[in-house]
């Protein structure tokens, strides 16, 4: 199965309108496995288990449970062997692990659950102060016992002759008994597959067993759940593509669940928060989100709350000044007047972006990303249709030894030409920058950032090219770097060029202006 998947991939309009229907869900994942409507679900009674602990099921947790114990009618298994979940933190993860588990537990006989966090030690406090003082504090608290002798706990059923176990995070985990369900929590804290290497064989023999794994997003060093997620997004998305080939296409037997907000969701808006928190407005409040991002640090802030996952904090580039970067933030700062517009292509031509540069009334020069996409084959269409609405004084872009040099020719024969006279260029010519060109803009974007000369309306794509922005020599001068910047940087080399454009090339066009033409 491929990885390959767009954080900025959504499913189709109808799976949000079936989720609200069902279950009232008005914030459905970005990924999520549909309810199939020809099986039936044990879902229902899962909910029942959770209302008995104190924790009635949000609608989210409605959703994820029903499809998730999900039945096939041909066989009466368990449609799902394994259940993956990626949602940001205070969410209601633990009330629907601990249902999932207590369900378990006294729906069948002689079930062997085993419960795994971070540590052995983390597994154990949250088995003993929050799974246990939930059952004991519920009606379900006189069909249940504690064990707590070290090596051997256990919460155990004897209705069921069923028990809860932990865990810890070792080669060696659940061996020993046939095992019916293995919840592995905290998965960002896992950095191979070992805990699930040692669950699988164990459930070789149980027809309906489970493994389910839970997690906000990690870090980089969270090798195990990175490619969870990237198979689990993958998966959803050739199953979509499937299904509209073939409504009645087979359908994979690992479900998948993940809330998450792309780098082009603005952090500190409420708007975010709806689409990726599911909890909000049940057990968090916008109030308290609100709170947390003014205590975070924004990279923390995107992973417990948007669900992203935690990049190393880039060591600095002498040459890019990113301290003054935030400074120079106008969220409200618009084009005005007079454009130039510019494009950039990544180096592995993932990616493309579109910028533009115009001068303010208060002659701070204002900078943004028009648009950014994948792929390039969009990139002439969308400049023609620019060109045509914002009338630029130039179009930039590097020459043929940059990856956005190949889209020469196509913009040439769109209408975008080259002026014969590079020095005498009139409205909407293109700009196509040599070595030295693009060494002189690098430069003057770099004294425009200190000298407080430019204003940005703080863009996650753009800051992300900022922050992550590196260099190389060019004699005693520099330019960005496309191969060694630490994130794809062609959003900040578009504005880059745009703002030369405007500044450099710009007033060639404007002092090219005859009055005698106005006149004839």
């Amino acid at each position: 199965m491929t990885t390959t998947t767009s954080e900025t991939w959504a499913p189709p309009t109808e799976f949000a309108a079936d989720l609200e229907e069902r279950y009232g869900l008005t914030c459905p994942p970005r990924w999520g496995t549909p309810r199939h409507p020809d099986r039936p679900s044990l879902g229902p009674k899962l909910w029942r288990v959770m209302e008995l602990l104190g924790a009635p099921p949000m609608p989210w947790q409605k959703y994820v449970t029903d499809v998730a114990l999900e039945l096939d009618p041909a066989t009466g298994l368990f449609a799902h062997r394994e259940v993956g979940l990626s949602v940001s933190r205070q969410q209601g993860k633990t009330e629907l692990c601990l249902g999932v588990q207590v369900h378990r537990a006294l729906a069948w006989p002689r079930q062997n659950i085993i419960y795994a966090a971070q540590t052995r030690g983390m597994a154990r406090q949250r088995w003993e102060d929050e799974f246990w003082e939930k059952i004991a504090g519920s009606p379900l608290a006189k069909r249940a016992r504690i064990r707590k002798s070290n090596g051997n706990e256990a919460i155990l059923w004897p209705a069921t002759r069923s028990r809860m176990g932990i865990t810890a995070n070792t080669e060696k985990a659940g061996h020993g008994p046939p095992l019916d369900t293995g919840f592995i929590d905290e998965a960002f804290a896992h950095e191979d597959d070992r805990l699930e290497q040692a669950f699988s064989p164990a459930m070789l023999t149980r027809a309906m067993a489970q493994l389910w794994w839970a997690s906000a997003g990690g870090t980089t060093k969270s090798v195990w759940l990175n490619k969870k997620r990237a198979n689990g997004r993958a998966l959803i998305e050739e199953m979509w593509a499937a299904l509209a080939e073939d409504p009645a296409a087979a359908r994979p037997r690992a479900a998948y669940f993940e809330w998450f907000a792309p780098e082009d969701m603005d952090r500190a808006d409420p708007a975010t928060w709806r689409a990726t928190l599911p909890a909000l407005g049940y057990t968090v409040t916008e109030a308290i989100i609100a709170a947390e991002l003014e205590k975070l640090d924004p990279a923390e802030f995107d992973r417990a709350y948007l669900n992203r996952t935690r990049k190393p904090t880039p060591p600095s580039d002498p040459n890019v000044p990113k301290a003054a970067w935030p400074g120079l933030a106008d969220p409200d700062s618009t084009p005005s007047g007079d454009v130039a517009l510019a494009v950039d292509v990544s180096a592995d031509r993932s990616h493309a972006s579109i910028g533009v540069a115009s001068r303010r009334p208060d002659g701070q020069v204002h900078i943004e990303l028009v648009d950014r996409r994948a792929g390039t084959a969009w990139v002439v269409p969308a400049l023609v249709r620019l060109k045509a609405a914002r009338d630029p004084l130039l179009v930039a872009i590097a020459s043929s030894g940059a990856p956005a040099g190949s889209l020469i020719d196509d913009l040439v024969k769109a209408g975008i030409t080259a002026p014969t006279d590079k020095d005498a260029p009139h409205r909407g010519h293109l700009a196509v920058l040599r070595t030295n060109d693009i060494v002189e803009a690098c430069g003057q974007m770099a004294d425009a950032m200190t000298q407080d000369a430019v204003r940005h309306r703080d863009q996650a794509p753009l800051t992300a090219a900022v922050n992550g922005a590196r260099t190389r020599r060019v004699g005693d001068a520099w330019t960005l770097d496309r191969t060694k910047s630490l994130t794809d940087v062609s959003p900040f080399f578009a504005v880059t060029i745009a703002r030369w454009a405007l500044l450099t090339r710009g007033p060639s066009v404007l002092d090219d202006y005859d009055v005698m033409d106005s006149i004839y």
